[in-house]
């Protein structure tokens, strides 16, 4: 029996604390990076049955981060719900980023945008090490085709996502 392709884009929706917002009711600037990586961790392990704490604990390995891109577009604003889409848009024997999407619940507007780099590395050690075949494959399948990722092209992303949802809403009031 063949098994089903995994979600390459998994969306979720996540309301915005009081707690986490400024005294103007917007996200503050530095939780958006715990809704990203929360938002993330939930869905890798929703849709990809893997959990990080045990998969470092089996293979001794697991992925730090070893640089954020992020652009702010558009408040979050306390008790709003909010869309985060998350996407692995390249990767390699060793490193990986993963592209995270803020947008309204919609998913119409665009808030913000996080590039965040990993290397994999050992636990013992925090050496680089590679991927195994059984990742490589995983994250082949997973490697989302739209996106051209260049390390120095976060901007030009940036642009492309609020064009394309500029679009879309276009689109929406015919």
């Amino acid at each position: 029996m063949a098994t089903a392709p995994l979600v390459r884009t998994p969306e979720t929706t996540h309301r915005i604390y009081f707690q986490d917002c400024d005294m103007l009711g917007h996200l503050n600037n530095a939780r958006y990076l715990d809704y990203f990586l929360n938002a993330r961790e939930d869905q890798v392990a929703q849709h990809y049955a893997l959990n990080m704490g045990q998969l470092a604990r089996e293979q001794n390995a697991g992925w730090v981060i070893t640089k954020h891109h992020i652009s702010y577009l558009r408040p979050a604003r306390q008790g709003e719900t909010v869309r985060i889409r998350t996407q692995l848009i390249h990767f390699d024997n060793s490193n990986l980023v993963v592209e995270m999407q803020m947008l309204s619940q919609d998913g119409l507007r665009l808030k913000a945008v996080l590039w965040s780099e990993m290397a994999y590395v050992q636990v013992s050690t925090g050496t680089r090490t590679d991927h195994s075949d059984e990742m490589m494959d995983m994250l082949e399948s997973l490697d989302v085709d739209d996106v051209n990722y260049d390390a120095d092209g976060f901007d030009e992303r940036v642009k492309a996502l609020r064009k394309e949802l500029k679009r879309q809403r276009a689109g929406e009031e015919d």
